[in-house]
């Protein structure tokens, strides 16, 4: 196997990265305005009727579930966007006709992807922590569920943005499809508060799983053992990293 281009992977992320810096409003600033809101509604209003779940806070205990949201729609967000708009110009047939390989090509878009909404992420969690106590139980574990969750739905995004012919279609899949099922996911409830049948349904929506090893990772409490929930996680990184591969070894929707 030939060495990585590590210039070529430098150059993409930081243009990547970049672009985060000149559009920070729309960045950083908008999620977090948007994440506190809902610590102010969730949090304040519904909070003072719902005093603990299982000894936490519902203040606190919504907190993983609400940075699970925001890191699940930015990274899909950034990585798609960040790979259309090569496409919509058509310089995406310069960078493949470099000397790059498509890893090369993914490593830079899905980790400045990743990174940006890592970033964002640890932004909310500070910001969170001027509205509820926080703990964090596993610190290790909870870096690990950022990583892989962050990572994982870049790669998603990526194939978003390769798949998608528009700017409509872009929004398509977090609107209609993860953003349902991140708030149907246990964001701001525990599926064991569900009655039984609803219980057994929520197991089918993999989010749950996302959210569940995410939490445990802050209050040891969790819907889903965390060694699922980590394998699914570890599951869907995988076959996002298929679904990419086949993309560039048959060129879909890349080549002319």
């Amino acid at each position: 196997m030939s060495r990585l281009n590590i210039h070529a992977i430098r150059a993409i992320y930081k243009f990547e990265m970049a672009r985060t810096w000149r559009t920070v409003m729309q960045s950083i600033i908008s999620p977090v305005i948007s994440t506190s809101l809902y610590f102010v509604v969730f949090g304040g209003a519904i909070g003072t009727r719902i005093p603990e779940i299982d000894g936490v806070s519902y203040g606190a205990f919504i907190v993983p579930g609400l940075v699970m949201l925001s890191l699940l729609t930015q990274s899909i967000s950034n990585a798609s966007f960040g790979i259309y708009f090569p496409k919509f110009t058509g310089t995406i047939y310069e960078l493949l006709s470099a000397p790059v390989s498509y890893v090369e090509i993914v490593i830079s878009y899905v980790g400045a992807a990743a990174t940006k909404s890592i970033i964002l992420g640890v932004i909310i969690l500070i910001t969170a922590a001027m509205f509820v106590p926080l703990r964090v139980e596993h610190p290790l574990w909870m870096i690990l569920f950022l990583l892989l969750t962050a990572i994982t739905f870049s790669l998603l995004g990526f194939i978003i943005g390769i798949w998608a012919d528009s700017f409509e279609k872009l929004q398509v899949v977090p609107l209609l499809i993860i953003t349902p099922l991140t708030f149907l996911g246990g964001s701001f409830y525990s599926i064991k508060m569900l009655p039984g049948i609803w219980q057994t349904i929520s197991l089918f929506n993999p989010v749950v799983y996302l959210i569940s090893g995410f939490r445990w990772s802050f209050y040891g409490m969790a819907d889903v053992d965390v060694g699922i929930s980590l394998t699914v996680t570890l599951g869907f990184m995988l076959a996002g990293m298929a679904v990419v591969a086949w993309m560039f070894r048959t060129g879909y929707k890349l080549k002319r």
